[in-house]
């Protein structure tokens, strides 16, 4: 399994702590998985020279920071304050390197710690069977934010599949308060819980997101969806007129193989929602609630 060393340590075994000499180990405890937040740092920084190989970089100071980044006007709408408080966190970056294609990504999924050392689990995605792809060349690269530390840093590459479904509700008419907008991402490894969502802007790309392990959710919710909208395949579609009176919406996106099906459904049952798609919105409306 190839990894990335962020020291000379290797993360064979990840209970204990080796201080350089063979009779002398730590007990480094548990292991647990950590938070961290991921952040679209490149809706506003552009990196001053894109590394051709796969990378890291641990940013620890604002001088670091730019050093490897320069700063320019947003190209996210949305994306709000990405500035970066080194007093309490430091920033990872990982890079896939220079691709002439579309179709590839590299995605940070969790990060486990103990008393000793930081596990971060990535996985790269390749373009898959029927993805459209262009000619372009680009630089992959993914970045959160965990709090500072004086621990060791492993990198530790995984296989993951990268299709997904996010899954929302929606208030547009509502001023204030956390539950206006709600949206999650639901992966086979994990589930994001994308943060300060703006009514209408649902380009996901460019909002915060925190993450919680969590196994098959994503081919689980998969078998439920009905056969009308997996027909759809790339089109969006909307059921009533969600929030039209400030009922709400619940929202779902099927991404797979680089392709997004989206559809808006009103909170209230009207007539072009058959029977299907009634429950589909219910359980849709259940899994966020039992989302923390």
């Amino acid at each position: 399994m190839k990894k990335l060393m962020l020291s000379l340590f290797i993360a064979f075994g990840f209970s204990g702590c080796s201080l350089n000499n063979d009779d002398i180990r730590v007990d480094c405890g548990p292991s647990e998985e950590a938070t961290f937040v991921n952040t679209p740092l490149l809706c506003s920084y552009n990196v001053n020279t894109p590394p051709n190989v796969p990378t890291y970089v641990l940013i620890s100071s604002e001088e670091k920071l730019k050093s490897i980044f320069t700063k320019r006007e947003s190209s996210c709408p949305n994306s709000g304050d990405l500035t970066i408080d080194f007093t309490k966190n430091y920033m990872i970056g990982l890079f896939s390197g220079l691709k002439t294609t579309t179709g590839y990504s590299i995605k940070i999924t969790s990060i486990v710690e103990n008393k000793c050392e930081i596990l971060v689990n990535y996985y790269e995605k390749s373009p898959q069977p029927g993805e459209p792809i262009s000619s372009a060349p680009n630089y992959p690269s993914d970045f959160i934010l965990i709090p500072k530390t004086t621990k060791t840093i492993l990198f530790n590459k995984t296989v993951e599949n990268p299709d997904n479904i996010i899954v929302g509700s929606y208030f547009n008419q509502c001023t204030g308060g956390t539950d206006c907008q709600k949206f999650y991402q639901i992966n086979d490894f994990n589930i994001l819980k994308f943060l300060n969502v703006v009514a209408g802007g649902y380009d996901f790309n460019q909002y915060k997101y925190t993450a919680t392990s969590k196994k098959g959710d994503y081919t689980l919710l998969l078998k439920a969806v009905p056969a009308e909208i997996l027909s759809l395949k790339g089109q969006t579609k909307t059921y009533g007129t969600p929030d039209a009176a400030n009922q709400g919406g619940t929202y779902f996106e099927l991404r797979q193989a680089g392709i997004s099906t989206k559809i808006f459904i009103d909170n209230n049952d009207t007539a072009d929602q058959s029977a299907e798609i009634k429950a589909f919105k219910k359980l849709i409306q259940e899994k966020i609630a039992a989302q923390k």
